[in-house]
């Protein structure tokens, strides 16, 4: 690696971690604003709140704005090169502008790869924690409100409840269906399911069982009955940012059994999946826009080309946004919601690459 690579590698780095360490500054400072009155009311101390959520609320908000902090970075240091005619200079001596962005490609593929391991195994081990904090201190008590819930819990089974109270753990109208070849085989009926944790299974207090046998149907009527299903009360719990305190194997676990069951918001969790994938090549393209931007000396400062690097890092999470909500409501593929707003600023910059001057 050249001396160049080196200076240029050098404030790229330095300067990333001075924009998020300001970035996370403002937001903590914001959200202890906005969550003061809730601490005060549940007669936390300094310690719980720093340990249990603010030192597991940085690392998060780290990694969503990454493209944002990247972005930020390349534009401040280039502008600043550009604004000491040291990019004139290193041209200048004969360094091509491609050769020029090597270090900058260098430096976005390390903060990838470091956002990647750290999203995928370490945040959500660090959310588990700010989550739980939050539900159990500032978010009201969570209620299921679910009416005539579906659930496949097998390759021939389903199961069905009109109405389930998550506080008793008691779930109301239970059938219990068993289909093949789109023909009910069995269907086992009762007024109530109630979960039995010591025995860490479902107990019912009466059961009516049908079986189909062409047009032959037999009735059995039970009394009370322990069973194991397929299904467990955390079913049943909130979701509330469930999918940030998954690691990648647990993020592909429940989106098979998801998938499984037949689930209406696997999207929900593919779309994080693969998200999480894009975003380190997310941050070489955007690392290489705010190159092509802000390399050009500019009269009246570098401060433009910064708004600017602001704008555009933006509308990429804007992108990144309405991406994920369209493929929450089946708009589009996930595989696809998570790759479009990288394929339209790779667009982008290919184009600003072969017209902006430089």
């Amino acid at each position: 690696m050249k001396l160049l690579d080196k200076y240029i590698l050098k404030k790229f780095l330095t300067t990333f971690v001075f924009v998020v360490l300001i970035l996370m500054a403002v937001i903590c400072v914001i959200d202890f604003v906005e969550k003061n009155d809730d601490f005060i009311q549940n007669n936390l101390s300094v310690k719980t709140i720093l340990l249990d959520y603010y030192i597991n609320l940085i690392p998060f908000y780290a990694n969503l704005l990454s493209p944002i902090t990247v972005f930020i970075a390349t534009v401040f240091v280039t502008a600043k090169l550009a604004s000491h005619t040291e990019v004139v200079a290193i041209l200048s001596s004969g360094v091509s502008f491609k050769r020029m962005l090597v270090p900058y490609i260098i430096g976005s593929v390390v903060i990838g790869i470091f956002i990647f391991f750290f999203s995928s195994y370490v945040i959500p081990n660090a959310n588990k924690t700010r989550v739980a904090f939050e539900i159990k201190y500032v978010k009201n008590p969570y209620t299921f409100e679910g009416r005539n819930v579906h659930f496949r819990i097998g390759p021939d089974s389903y199961v069905y409840l009109e109405s389930y109270n998550n506080h008793a753990n008691v779930g109301y109208k239970f059938t219990l269906e068993t289909i093949k070849n789109q023909e009910l085989i069995r269907k086992l009926s009762s007024e109530s399911i109630r979960w039995d944790s010591t025995k860490q299974k479902w107990h019912l207090d009466a059961y009516t069982l049908r079986v189909f046998n062409g047009d032959k149907e037999t009735i059995t009527h039970g009394g009370a009955v322990d069973t194991t299903l397929n299904l467990l009360p955390k079913d049943f719990a909130s979701t509330y940012r469930l999918k940030e305190t998954l690691t990648n194997a647990e993020l592909n676990a429940l989106i098979k059994e998801k998938q499984l069951r037949g689930s209406t918001d696997v999207e929900m969790y593919m779309t994080e999946k693969y998200e999480r994938m894009s975003y380190p090549f997310a941050i070489t393209v955007l690392t290489v826009i705010g190159v092509i931007l802000s390399s050009r000396k500019v009269r009246g400062g570098v401060g433009l080309q910064i708004a600017l690097g602001f704008v555009l890092a933006f509308i990429f999470i804007i992108f990144v946004m309405m991406s994920r909500s369209l493929a929450s409501v089946g708009g589009i593929p996930p595989q696809l919601a998570a790759f479009v707003p990288l394929a339209v600023f790779t667009v982008i910059g290919i184009v600003l690459y072969r017209t902006v001057p430089r």
